[in-house]
């Protein structure tokens, strides 16, 4: 029986995962809105400021093997109120930015902030909620990435029109503001008390478990290139081949973000119902045959239903992805394992809106993108579903080597 306080933990849990994870990516996608002013105001190209994007995803696995190893070994809640507090700071500073190389560089620090956040997030999140509902709030809570966006393509729509691109990170500044909840009401996790151990044998539980891991990293590598192949240069693509101004590419993106949380919610759910590899192979699949419509749709209307149906089959699988990775990994490396692997695989995908800014040269950005999204698509799906599976594993009491993984859903 749960009781109240429990109740309220997981509640607050839930709250500061979603919240701090929605803050983190609205300051990630301001970025992907604004490639043409800032290229032109310091005087560079479109494909060297996607190149910034790529410096933000290729530091993110320092972030999480710093804030991961703090959560494992002094609790979920501090580490996260640090990360905040850090990312919070760079993103004001990249407003400030004076020329190229400066902002290059802050958008490398801004990785490591964004890299330890998810990790942290995801397993207090994780820990906290009941098993049933494992997989519709792993849904919500990835879905706070898509809320980032849409909040981004909402200050793109009614900021930078009247102020320009500066203010825009000024704004990013505001998560700040979240640590002050989670300082409050956020309580640490009865599963790491249980799970907490001396650096002796954590260490020996990381290398004891590196299969597991190295198969996590390449799930998330396909995983990223999924999601980053068909996000980060879409704004660009609305603006540069359709001709669409800020307001309208605010409102197509932000509309496509909308997809996206309906879509994590759905398959979030259903995968607690049939399975993790089940739900996200499907999504994927789904996601080939959304392709033509997404890239290649011969008026406004339809482009608007192909953006809404492929971010509602992309973040479908990806609202899996939370409950699936914190389940297959130990106890004792909960805060470390999923946050460390998620941005090893982002390392491995960080080439993804740079390959499609050079691909665009040379074709349209339709063609680069739909070519880029079906590669990535298929190999996503076998990778998926040829690994394993442990839904409904029992949090801090027993260690991965005992779950025995689901190979049918």
């Amino acid at each position: 029986m749960t009781t109240a306080t429990e109740k309220s933990a997981a509640r607050y849990a839930v709250t500061a995962g979603f919240l701090g994870w929605t803050l983190d990516a609205f300051d990630f996608f301001i970025l992907t809105f604004i490639f043409a002013p800032i290229a032109k105001e310091f005087g560079t190209s479109i494909s060297a400021i996607a190149l910034t994007v790529t410096a933000s995803l290729a530091t993110r696995w320092i972030g999480a093997i710093l804030f991961g190893l703090l959560a494992d070994r002094y609790g979920r809640r501090v580490p996260l109120i640090v990360n905040i507090l850090y990312y919070s700071l760079i993103e004001v500073l990249s407003g400030l930015a004076p020329n190229y190389t400066t902002f290059l560089v802050l958008r490398l620090l801004y990785g490591i902030g964004m890299g330890g956040e998810w990790g942290v997030g995801a397993s207090l999140t994780m820990e906290s909620v009941p098993v049933k509902w494992r997989g519709v709030l792993s849904g919500l809570l990835q879905e706070g990435y898509a809320l980032g966006f849409l909040l981004a393509a909402g200050a793109y729509r009614f900021v930078f029109p009247h102020w320009g691109w500066r203010p825009m990170f000024f704004v990013g500044g505001l998560p700040a503001l979240l640590t002050l909840f989670i300082r409050a009401k956020v309580t640490e996790t009865e599963a790491w008390k249980r799970s907490r151990t001396d650096w002796a044998t954590y260490r020996r539980a990381i290398f004891s478990n590196w299969p597991r891991f190295a198969y996590l990293v390449l799930l998330m590598a396909m995983v990223n290139f999924i999601s980053h192949g068909t996000q980060d240069m879409y704004p660009t693509y609305l603006q540069q081949q359709k001709g669409f101004g800020p307001h309208r590419t605010s409102d197509f993106t932000a509309f496509s973000m909308v997809g996206a949380i309906l879509g994590g919610l759905t398959f979030g759910h259903l995968s607690d119902l049939y399975g993790r590899r089940r739900a996200m192979v499907t999504a994927i699949l789904l996601g080939v045959l959304t392709i033509p419509l997404w890239m290649f749709a011969p008026n406004v209307p339809l482009i608007l239903v192909g953006g809404f149906l492929m971010q509602f089959m992309v973040q479908g699988a990806w609202g899996v992805i939370p409950a699936h990775i914190n389940e297959l990994s130990p106890d004792q490396l909960r805060g470390f394992f999923p946050g460390l692997a998620y941005q090893f695989g982002v390392l491995l995908a960080a080439g993804s809106p740079y390959i499609q800014a050079r691909l665009a040269v040379h074709m349209t950005y339709a063609q680069a993108m739909g070519s880029f999204a079906l590669v990535v698509f298929l190999v996503g799906s076998l990778v998926i579903g040829l690994g394993p599976e442990a839904r409904g594993a029992k949090f801090g009491r027993a260690s991965i080597n005992e779950i025995v993984p689901e190979r049918g859903g």
